[in-house]
């Protein structure tokens, strides 16, 4: 059996549901309906792990946040038709994998921080007078 759980948020660990579902021969599961809804699941989810966890997350599609700069930046560099827009495709697969890794990275570096930051602070920039 595996027991999977749904978070209200990532930020919200005081309230998860939880349910124990089974796992197939083919190592298939079933993600409950009610999972299924409220993660507003469509046509793919990814799977990770964190320590001994597997986290299914909806894929979400991406709205093309940075659109407008990776085109200025191709156009800069010379791109144009057909081209620019093969360039434009592999760039703009490259974006979400990247936030999700800075975002990872400042998940990790926050769980390491202790105290207010107000010393180191004071080490960088010193004291206020």
């Amino acid at each position: 059996m595996l027991n999977l759980a749904l978070k209200s948020s990532f930020l919200e660990s005081d309230f998860m549901e939880s349910k124990k579902i089974s796992v197939s021969a083919k190592r298939q599961i079933t993600i409950p309906i009610d999972f299924y809804q409220k993660l507003g699941i469509e046509k793919e989810v990814e799977c990770f792990l964190e320590g001994d966890c597997l986290i299914i997350r909806a894929v979400r599609p991406t709205g093309g946040e940075f659109a407008t700069e990776i085109l200025e930046d191709l156009i800069s560099q010379g791109y144009e038709g057909n081209e620019l827009l093969e360039r434009f495709k592999e760039m703009n697969k490259k974006v979400r994998p990247a936030v999700e890794k800075l975002l990872a990275e400042a998940n990790a570096a926050a769980q390491n921080l202790q105290g207010t930051g107000d010393v180191k602070m004071a080490a960088i920039f010193g004291k206020e007078d």
